[in-house]
């Protein structure tokens, strides 16, 4: 289950930066039509927003497996390896709370955006529910990757400080 979890996590990781791609060339595409051709697209703004809303939650999970949260290691230095292992364990236990909030939250707003309706005032007019799914959805993911980092830090894996002269 653990590779499952990583492997779904790197995916979507992946599929995130190129996003991040995506959304560079639409703007670049943009500014170029805009400011050239006198001849601005409808759609690189709205779109470059829809794939960066998507690219961040997709990338939450793949963040949490490798360890590139900010992370304030004033404390946790002084702590011995069981010490650090117990707060590793309670900030993934926080963080899965907090995504079990998001979810629920999200899904509500989603719900009630698909019920009623609720689209973009763009000239596309996106259907919100095609953006707002994306909270849901990327908290999902994290929370599935807070469960297997749990379970990696319960069978006695190791735990990364953050320390960034660790990392040179």
């Amino acid at each position: 289950m653990l590779r499952i979890a990583d492997r779904i996590a790197d995916l979507c990781g992946l599929i995130a930066a190129w996003l991040f791609f995506a959304i560079g060339a639409m703007i670049t595409y943009e500014v170029v039509a805009r400011y050239v051709f006198t001849a601005p697209t409808v759609w690189a703004e709205e779109m470059s927003r829809f794939f960066q809303i998507w690219a961040v939650y997709l990338a939450a999970a793949y963040v949490l497996r490798h360890k590139h949260l900010i992370r304030i290691t004033l404390l946790i230095d002084r702590l011995g390896p069981g010490g650090r292992r117990v707060a590793e364990a309670l900030t993934l236990i926080w963080i899965a709370v907090f995504c079990v909030i998001a979810i629920w939250y999200g899904m509500t707003i989603v719900i009630d955006s698909i019920a009623i309706g609720r689209a973009s005032s763009t000239m596309l007019g996106v259907p919100k529910w095609m953006t707002e799914i994306a909270v849901p959805f990327g908290f999902l993911l994290l929370f599935v990757q807070c469960l297997a980092e749990l379970a990696r830090l319960a069978s006695g894996g190791d735990i990364d400080t953050g320390k960034i002269e660790e990392q040179m």
